[in-house]
C-alpha cells in the first residue's frame, strides 16, 4: 500500500466488523510509513551538523635560535614579545660581542629589532672630553634557525625596514667642539606604540641599508659565527648618524 503525504482520506462510518479490521490495516500502514520516515531523516547528517576541523599546523609552538651581532647594543623582539637582549651593557666601551638567543613562537613570526650605537650624550658622540672623542658608527646582522632541522628562517638582509629615532651629530664638524651637548646639533623623534607588535604598520618606514663588513669594521664575535649567504650587516642610511634604529622584518610564514 503507498504512503500519501499531506492528506488522509474520510472513512465512512464503521457499522460493520469488517470495517474495525479495514481501519486496523489503515492504521498499521500509516505507522509503517512514519517509521521509514524517520529512519530516512536520520540515516545521514544534515547541512547544519558541525563537522570538527583540525588545528593548523602554523600555530604549532616551534623551538628557535637566533645568532645576532651588533655595534653597540640590541633587543629581540618575536611577535611582539621581547626574547632576549644583548648582555653587554651598552656603556661597555668596545663592545662589539655576539648573542645565541633561544626562544619559542609560532608561526607567522613579525621579528623586530631594536638596535643602538653607543652615544655619550645627546650630542652623538662617545669619548667626549678624551683625546678619542669621536663620532660611532654602528651595525648589526642577525640570523634565525629553526633548531630542530637547522634550517635558516630569517636573516637581516635589505628587505628589512627601519624608523631611526635618534640621528647626531647633524653637524659632523663639531666633532672637534669643546662643548659638544651645545654645538652638536641632533634630532629624537618619540618610539610608536607597539612598534614590534605583528598588527603594527611599517608601510612608511624605509628600508634599511645593506653594509659590507669592511664598512661596519665587523670585528669581535663577528668572525665566531658562520653566516648563512642570506644574512647581511645592515643599519640606516648612515653608519656614523643613525644612532638608536627600530628594524622589523617581512612577516615570515612557515614554509
Amino acid at each position: 500500500m503507498g504512503c500519501q503525504r499531506g492528506t488522509v482520506t474520510p472513512m465512512t462510518p464503521l457499522t460493520r466488523p469488517r470495517n474495525v479490521a479495514a481501519l486496523a490495516f489503515v492504521m498499521l500502514a500509516l505507522a509503517a510509513c512514519a517509521s521509514s520516515k524517520s529512519s530516512n531523516n536520520t540515516s545521514k547528517p544534515t547541512s547544519n551538523t558541525a563537522i570538527p576541523t583540525s588545528t593548523s599546523a602554523s600555530g604549532a609552538p616551534t623551538k628557535f635560535i637566533a645568532d645576532i651581532w651588533g655595534d653597540n647594543w640590541f633587543a629581540l623582539y618575536v611577535n611582539g614579545k621581547l626574547v632576549g637582549e644583548d648582555s653587554v651593557p651598552i656603556t661597555t666601551q668596545r663592545s662589539f660581542n655576539k648573542e645565541r638567543i633561544t626562544f619559542t613562537a609560532t608561526y607567522p613570526l613579525t621579528v623586530a629589532v631594536l638596535a643602538k650605537d653607543y652615544i655619550q650624550d645627546a650630542s652623538g658622540l662617545e669619548y667626549i672630553g678624551t683625546p678619542q672623542q669621536q663620532i660611532g658608527d654602528g651595525g648589526l646582522i642577525a640570523q634565525i634557525s629553526d633548531e630542530a632541522s637547522g634550517r635558516v628562517v630569517a636573516a637581516t638582509n635589505g628587505k628589512w625596514r627601519t624608523l631611526v629615532v635618534q640621528r647626531a651629530p647633524l653637524n659632523p664638524s663639531c666633532v672637534a667642539s669643546a662643548n659638544p651637548i651645545t654645538d652638536c646639533e641632533h634630532e629624537s623623534i618619540a618610539t610608536p606604540d607597539e612598534w614590534a607588535a605583528p598588527s603594527f604598520d611599517d608601510a612608511l618606514w624605509p628600508n634599511v641599508n645593506v653594509y659590507t663588513a669592511e664598512e661596519v669594521g665587523a670585528h669581535g664575535d663577528y668572525t665566531m659565527v658562520t653566516w648563512d649567504p642570506s644574512a647581511s650587516l645592515i643599519w640606516g642610511s648612515d653608519l656614523k648618524i643613525d644612532n638608536v634604529l627600530l628594524m622589523r622584518a617581512p612577516t615570515i610564514a612557515r614554509s
